[in-house]
């Protein structure tokens, strides 16, 4: 079990949740449901909560009402090896309702946000010479999703 799991409140809908994140990632499981008994403040038989993975990545998703709404100001960073992979979580977290934002974030269509990102992107974010990064930098303000062949040409200038 690792130290630290993210929980994530939801209003319904927890089972088709579930459903949707393990089917996006190769490695996803549900490991283990809870449900709601009677006289609870949800209807006797809901999953109250539910523990998945994610790519080694632990999650608690809490069916508790209508209360609290994700914000952008918690995301899910993905890490990505190529533009193929960039257009596969861009294409599944957007699909049925989700939203398009700047920089390579993305709202699923249940609101939780994510940064689609790039290894490629972070070597070039870490170069030791500003302009260059710079350069990326201006790039990726102009992008919502991350195209890597145009920040490679930015990168070199």
């Amino acid at each position: 079990m690792q130290k630290i799991t993210p929980c994530l409140w939801f209003n319904g809908k927890v089972e088709e949740a579930l459903e949707f994140y393990t089917s996006i990632f190769d490695s996803a499981r549900v490991k283990d449901v809870t449900h709601y008994g009677e006289g609870s403040p949800m209807p006797a038989g809901s999953i109250m909560t539910a523990t998945f993975d994610l790519e080694g990545q632990e999650f608690m998703i809490l069916n508790a009402g209508p209360h609290f709404k994700f914000s952008e100001a918690i995301s899910f960073v993905i890490h990505c090896i190529d533009q193929k992979e960039i257009d596969f979580f861009w294409e599944k977290l957007t699909a049925d309702g989700g939203e398009e934002s700047m920089c390579g974030w993305v709202k699923d269509k249940y609101g939780l946000s994510w940064q689609i990102f790039s290894i490629d992107l972070r070597e070039m974010m870490l170069d030791e010479d500003p302009e260059k990064v710079q350069r990326v930098m201006h790039a990726v303000w102009q992008m919502r999703k991350l195209d890597l062949e145009k920040l490679k040409e930015a990168y070199n200038g």
